[in-house]
């Protein structure tokens, strides 16, 4: 038996969380493998939204686009990966 649920919209006016530092002490390639993540999952959820949802549409142009239109830097190619690993595993 199948329910279906109608939710209100929240009255309360949506913030982004207040940002915490990197814990010290870690090697500088963690930090650089750290952000490299942060980075593609930013970029998957763009692309989603945008309606790329197949990992081969997900083009190193098409993401570097995508960066650009968000003011992100552009990725590097092993970012371009990343992204569309994280589309493929999200499906």
């Amino acid at each position: 038996m199948a329910l279906a649920v109608i939710r209100t919209p929240s009255i309360e006016q949506w913030k982004p969380l207040q940002k915490q530092p990197l814990p010290a002490g870690r090697p500088r390639e963690w930090y650089v493998t750290h952000n490299r993540r942060l980075k593609a999952m930013r970029l998957a959820i763009a692309l989603l939204d945008a309606g790329v949802y197949i990992p081969s549409r997900a083009t190193n142009a098409k993401i570097r686009t995508t960066a650009v239109q968000l003011g992100i830097h552009p990725p590097s190619d092993t970012t371009c990966h990343m992204v569309r690993a994280l589309i493929r595993y999200g499906r």
